[in-house]
């Protein structure tokens, strides 16, 4: 394999792994450790607050 070859690989395991990283990073910020979604979370109490009053 000649060095062109090599770099080819070694380019596209990275992009792989960046590409994984970055998915799996913009996951976990959407979700907490129960599996809710965050950003409907405070949607949740504030429907909570409302039914209560």
């Amino acid at each position: 394999m000649s060095f062109g070859d090599i770099f080819y690989v070694f380019a596209i395991v990275l992009f792989s792994f960046m590409t994984f990283t970055i998915i799996r990073g913009n996951f976990l910020r959407k979700f907490d450790n129960e599996g809710n979604r965050l950003d409907l979370k405070d949607k949740e109490k504030e429907e909570e607050k409302d039914k209560k009053d």
